[in-house]
């Protein structure tokens, strides 16, 4: 049974189409989602997450329907999802905005230091725990947020543009970690400039999946 199922999925805002009549099914791996500007990729993404309740078409997570506020909880909990940009507390230091970003998906409390804590580790940013994220570069503050999207091991981690702002070195640790997700079970969904190979961010593991949608006649 795959881990997440989309089937005829159209989603857009203000009643402007962004995406029409997608159908996509994938199990555990790492994919890099493909496609031009404006091919719906982040809205696709942020649907996958169920950020955006889709207009029509229907979206299966972990072998379950997500339309009722129980289904979409209890599928929250189980993916991580690091946006292409997102708010964050100034004066948290990092372990306190990655064990409320935990706190937030209802790991349970007594696993979230663990979970955090290793996190945080995964990305190399244990020697700047104790940090207030407002004092961290673009990279580190990047790397923070990979950080909350991996506490506790979800099966769907879902990242979106993963490695703006991180050097080169960094970008091949991160391809490191990715393929560690992989190997445990996760599906993982990296957006990808259109100008990128695949393995520019994540390495030859990655399997491309282009978002490709019907014409409009």
């Amino acid at each position: 049974m795959p881990l997440l199922e989309m089937h005829a999925l159209h989603q857009g805002y203000r009643g402007k189409p962004v995406i029409r009549g997608i159908d996509l099914e994938l199990d555990a791996g790492a994919f890099g989602l493909l496609g031009p500007n404006g091919a719906g990729k982040s809205t696709l993404l942020r649907s996958l997450a169920t950020m955006s309740r889709p207009t029509s078409g229907s979206i299966r997570l972990f072998g379950h329907e997500v339309t009722t506020a129980r289904q979409l909880r209890a599928a929250r909990r189980q993916i991580g999802f690091l946006p292409q940009s997102f708010a964050y507390p100034a004066d948290f230091t990092v372990t306190d905005f990655v064990r409320h970003c935990a706190w937030l998906r209802e790991i349970p409390r007594g696993r979230i230091p663990e979970a955090a804590a290793e996190a945080i580790e995964r990305v190399e940013l244990g020697d700047s725990s104790r940090t207030p994220l407002r004092k961290l570069s673009g990279g580190m503050l990047r790397r923070a947020g990979i950080a909350q999207a991996i506490a506790g091991r979800p099966r769907l981690v879902i990242l979106d543009e993963p490695t703006t702002g991180l050097d080169p070195n960094q970008r091949v640790r991160f391809r490191e970690l990715v393929r560690d997700l992989a190997q445990d079970s996760c599906v993982l969904l990296l957006r990808l400039n259109s100008g990128c190979r695949a393995a520019d961010q994540a390495g030859r593991m990655v399997r491309p999946v282009s978002v490709r949608q019907p014409s409009m006649r």
